[in-house]
């Protein structure tokens, strides 16, 4: 036995050699380039410590630090036919549903829930892009709808985020039936006399953007969010003209009438409140300590 070989080299070895480190510690910001800590950028709500740029955030996660405490109750969507069409192009839809709903960990698209934001009840949903580019399908239509429906029985305004490319192809015609549909339900919350606010977060285009996400009684958008309808390569094609800087880029839009406002996501929680009050006509929110309200179990909607 070779004591050197056998015993010391493998030791030495051992203190000198790379210590594996998980690969999702840190995140490379897609803007600047700064790695930044995962529990840093998460606690900045996925925002860019050096450069302000505002990453994809999951609804999930934008719900938790939305609501008081981070409690919130899911409301129930209807499910609709899982592959109406039978659509196959590399692989079979219901396959591509199932992986998305694997790595998202979300239902669909996306989530909508109740709950209070600085004392003040509200129904909010939100899109998640992650989940198939947050595509508009009938599941998508039917969200939407569950949330009109659930804040004219509580009347509760409804604050929607979105981040969409838009209609899901693989669900073809029903998924642009979305658009009226949608639309309807927006319709429901004004003769309810109850606020609709979208918050345009990057991207929102296609189908989406002309429906429902550009229908609010009041459009804010977050830094430096693409909104649009067609691809800015699209319609530079078309007209055959180049586009102004910054075309369809959330401050652009503001200059030129098309939003409201546009909100830093770690003010998105007071601008949203003061907005809501407002429209509501209720007393300006006191600020302090928030006890956690009660979570209560998941309620239905209609179909």
């Amino acid at each position: 036995m070779n004591w050197i070989t056998n015993y010391v080299r493998p030791k030495i070895n051992s203190l000198f050699s790379r210590r594996e480190v998980p690969e999702n510690l840190w995140t490379k910001c897609p803007e600047c380039g700064t790695m930044l800590f995962h529990r840093e950028l998460s606690g900045n709500l996925n925002v860019c410590s050096s450069c302000d740029h505002h990453m994809a955030i999951s609804p999930r996660e934008r719900f938790e630090a939305l609501f008081d405490g981070g409690i919130f109750t899911e409301v129930r969507v209807p499910d609709p036919v899982a592959d109406p069409l039978h659509f196959r192009d590399q692989k079979k839809y219901p396959d591509r549903v199932k992986a998305a709903q694997k790595a998202s960990g979300e239902k669909d698209a996306m989530l909508v829930a109740e709950g209070e934001v600085l004392r003040t009840p509200i129904i909010a949903a939100a899109q998640d892009f992650s989940f198939m580019a947050g595509s508009m399908g009938m599941y998508v239509g039917n969200a939407i709808i569950a949330a009109a429906e659930r804040a004219v029985k509580l009347k509760r305004p409804l604050v929607l985020f979105s981040a969409s490319g838009g209609a899901r192809m693989q669900e073809g015609m029903l998924s642009l039936m979305q658009m009226p549909r949608t639309t309807v339900a927006v319709q429901m919350l004004k003769e309810a006399g109850l606020p609709y606010i979208v918050v345009l977060t990057h991207p929102t285009t296609g189908g989406v953007t002309a429906s429902y996400a550009m229908l609010g009684d009041v459009q804010i958008a977050e830094p430096n969010a693409q909104i649009g309808f067609a691809g800015a390569r699209v319609i530079e094609q078309t007209i055959r003209e180049k586009l102004p800087e910054g075309f369809q880029r959330a401050e652009y839009l503001l200059d030129h009438g098309m939003l409201d406002r546009v909100v830093h996501r770690k003010a998105m929680k007071d601008e949203l409140v003061g907005l809501v009050r407002m429209l509501m006509a209720m007393p300006p929110a006191i600020k302090g300590d928030l006890p956690a309200p009660v979570a209560a179990e998941p309620v239905e909607a209609k179909a």
